[in-house]
């Protein structure tokens, strides 16, 4: 999808990025939902892999493993679907005691926010806190939604039987340079997203 080279660019357009301040920047509730989300979560200070299929997922996903030298590390994964990325790459994953990251999908991508929404299924009950500093998520362009209250609703149209608890999102993606009463108390996390094309 060519909107997404767009707003991920290429890596040539950090010239572009220097001359904008947050004064003539676009405004975000005026995109779509996805270019919307994806200007929060860079705001955040979330990383952004846009994959157009599996195989750039694999790729992209080993670059990660390389760039912060986590081969042969422990990885925290409760997902069985995300062990086969974790097996090719001989990372341990069971009965881990110190992982490095977490591998996880997620439940939805919020754009008004730009956060990641977790749910049990993914984290179990560990808070943010206590979940490693390093964060890889895997997930789809259909996953991305614009509000809460829209991944709350989603969350209870998908498991009408077993709903899962600890529904939570992680929105800091960085230490704040300076700490407000919006950011105080926060936990922020070192976040990589590897985002697939479904669309």
């Amino acid at each position: 999808m060519s909107l997404f080279r767009k707003i991920f660019g290429s890596g040539h357009d950090d010239s572009d990025e220097e001359s904008q301040s947050e004064y003539n920047s676009p405004k975000p509730s005026n995109l779509p939902v996805d270019e919307q989300f994806t200007f929060n979560f860079k705001k955040n200070g979330g990383k952004f892999i846009y994959c157009e299929n599996l195989n750039e997922v694999k790729e992209q996903f080993e670059n990660i493993l390389e760039e912060n030298d986590w081969f042969e590390k422990e990885v925290l994964c409760y997902e069985s679907k995300l062990f086969h990325l974790l097996d090719e790459n001989r990372l341990p994953y069971q009965s881990v005691t110190q992982p490095t990251f977490l591998f996880a999908s997620c439940e939805n991508l919020i754009a008004d926010e730009g956060s990641v929404l977790f749910s049990s299924n993914q984290i179990r009950q560990n808070r943010a806190e206590q979940l490693p500093d390093n964060i890889v998520i895997l997930a789809t362009t259909s996953q991305i939604l614009e509000s809460k209250s829209d991944g709350l609703r989603m969350i209870k149209k998908k498991y009408v039987k077993e709903f899962p608890t600890n529904i939570t999102t992680i929105k800091y993606f960085e230490k704040a340079k300076e700490e407000d009463f919006l950011t105080y108390g926060s936990c922020y996390k070192n976040l990589y997203l590897l985002l697939l094309e479904d669309l």
